[in-house]
């Protein structure tokens, strides 16, 4: 298998993953969606502790303890990803699935727009397009919810910010996940420790089921983002940025036919638009990428140029 379809298969993988997580989110009920955060923090940081130990790779902690602003833009990015992971529990646990779906077919929109607003970046005529029908798609999803869709709205906007600032500290995977869980995980055991002395634990007390899978949580966490990765390394970021489509899609999926989730017509054409919105901006993205690809032939330049879709994992 040559390294493209590799990348191709640990891509597909891990978006698929990604978009079962409902189904496993699901079967950490009864516990709380705080409780369920917190055994996330925690275990994800023994796992990648265990994985990087294997992988005899603890130097990029000297880099850590040297730099205060590096330290500032992990908790930063620790406080956002964990808002996002705890909504995201919340909204499955809460029969709001579809919702969750909405918020990652919408994070895309809300990159263009951090991209506009923070790095102050110039929109090409049908970006503002797919801005605009997305913007369109959010009224009419207001109207039929009688409410914002605070879900997908905050799913969209924390993992986007914490795009942002990921993107500027450029850590690997693996490592990045060890130092944001380790910021979140003296509160995260805090918490366990609390509900241990209220009687208010589901952990251990449900059945041993229930309490593995809660331990696994953190394999959970790691294992998709490691392969997300290992893919991105391999394959175009336009490419992934098509893959990741594949995750709210299977979401949604759960949502409609696993959990019976209502779709009443107004809420569909609210999706509609979205993926109206969403063919408009990666139809835009596909075609930049071609044309700066034949501009690299034509000039015989190697020099590297920033691809036109940015993905990044959720969850």
């Amino acid at each position: 298998m040559s390294e493209e379809r590799r990348g191709y298969l640990y891509g597909l993988l891990a978006y698929v993953m990604w978009g079962f997580f409902p189904i496993y989110f699901k079967t950490l009920r009864p516990a709380s969606p705080l409780e369920i955060l917190a055994h996330r923090v925690v275990w994800s940081v023994v796992f990648v502790a265990l994985l990087l130990t294997a992988m005899r790779n603890w130097r990029f902690l000297s880099r850590l303890l040297r730099s205060p602003r590096l330290l500032g833009g992990i908790s930063v990015a620790a406080v956002l990803i964990a808002i996002n992971w705890g909504t995201y529990i919340y909204g499955v646990n809460s029969s709001r699935v579809v919702e969750t779906a909405l918020g990652y077919f919408i994070t895309p929109l809300v990159l263009v727009l951090l991209g506009v607003t923070v790095q102050r970046e110039r929109l090409r005529r049908w970006q503002w397009a797919a801005v605009a029908v997305g913007g369109i798609a959010v009224a009419v999803l207001t109207v039929d919810y009688g409410r914002l869709p605070w879900i997908a709205l905050l799913l969209a906007a924390s993992f986007g910010t914490y795009s942002l600032v990921k993107k500027r500290l450029s850590l690997p995977p693996a490592e990045g996940l060890f130092v944001e869980s380790s910021v979140l995980a003296i509160p995260a055991l805090v918490f366990v420790a609390w509900l241990a002395t209220t009687g208010d634990t589901k952990f251990g007390h449900v059945s041993a089921l229930h309490t593995v899978l809660m331990v696994l949580s953190g394999v959970a966490t790691a294992v998709p983002l490691l392969l997300f990765a290992a893919s991105a390394n391999r394959i175009s970021m336009t490419s992934i940025g098509i893959l990741q489509y594949v995750a709210p899609i299977l979401q949604l999926a759960c949502g409609l036919v696993i959990y019976h989730e209502p779709m009443p017509p107004a809420r569909l054409a609210g999706f509609c638009l979205v993926w109206v919105a969403l063919i408009i901006f990666t139809a835009d993205a596909i075609r930049q990428g071609r044309r700066a690809s034949r501009s690299r032939t034509a000039t015989g330049s190697t020099a590297a140029t920033v691809e036109p879709v940015t993905a990044l994992p959720p969850h």
